[in-house]
């Protein structure tokens, strides 16, 4: 039965991805905000298969943390796939820090440039990665957007427990705006690895958020207590 609703789930997720990608092509001359809806539409999509064909219920707590009137970041847990569709569908559009590479998948690349993706090359230093806080920086002055990044550095087994990479602690640093730390469980239902998905609960929780004005190690520490401190009573 786990085989079935897994193969099923995967059937409907990957030919949903490709659907919503070929209808959205016209958005590409567009401007963004239509690509932009693309998204969050998956988003949506994506919480609905997880919640039909697996049986698991997805619950979003503490929404109301979510600063309404000003400009805020959000420091996400990063267990799976689930959440870089999930989010989409509770936050305003968000922009994505991302690896280079993915910027040359076909069609799909097309369009995390045009929502305005940032890239970066990891565990280097390029002419572009020392202008990488810059180009975080002007983007968020310039879009009615939260920035989205997943501190941890990559997706983690949901009993792990990765120490924080420092760049949050800079990019906390260049924006000077409250970050808002998300901590959720998506890998019990959703793992890093493997095919199968698993019913159960999913729970995406935003925090309290962290305001602007201490030092960015002291940051760190705070955002990292937070998410593993909370993550550690979702079950």
């Amino acid at each position: 039965m786990l085989l079935i609703r897994s193969l099923i789930f995967n059937l409907f997720l990957y030919t949903g991805i490709v659907f919503v990608f070929l209808i959205a092509i016209p958005t590409l001359l567009m401007p963004s905000k239509f690509a932009l809806f693309f998204g969050k539409f998956l988003g949506h999509y994506v919480v609905f298969i997880v919640r039909f064909f697996l049986g698991t219920k997805v619950e979003f707590k503490g929404t109301e943390n979510i600063p309404k009137t000003k400009k805020y970041f959000v420091a996400s847990a990063h267990q799976s796939m689930f959440e870089t569709f999930a989010l989409q569908s509770i936050l305003d559009y968000p922009v994505f820090i991302l690896k280079k590479e993915l910027l040359k998948i076909p069609l799909f690349g097309l369009y995390l440039k045009k929502i305005k993706s940032i890239e970066i090359i990891r565990d280097t230093t390029t002419k572009d990665n020392l202008s990488f806080f810059d180009k975080i920086a002007n983007i968020v002055k310039n879009e009615n957007r939260p920035l989205l990044i997943f501190p941890q550095g990559t997706r983690a087994k949901f009993e792990e427990r990765l120490p924080f990479k420092k760049g949050a602690g800079r990019i906390y640093e260049a924006l000077n705006i409250p970050c808002v730390p998300v901590a959720l469980n998506s890998g019990k239902v959703w793992p890093k690895i493997g095919f199968l998905k698993y019913p159960g609960k999913i729970t995406i929780s935003f925090l309290q958020p962290i305001e602007p004005g201490i030092g960015r190690e002291v940051f760190l520490k705070i955002l990292e207590k937070k998410i593993y401190d909370e993550m550690n009573t979702i079950r």
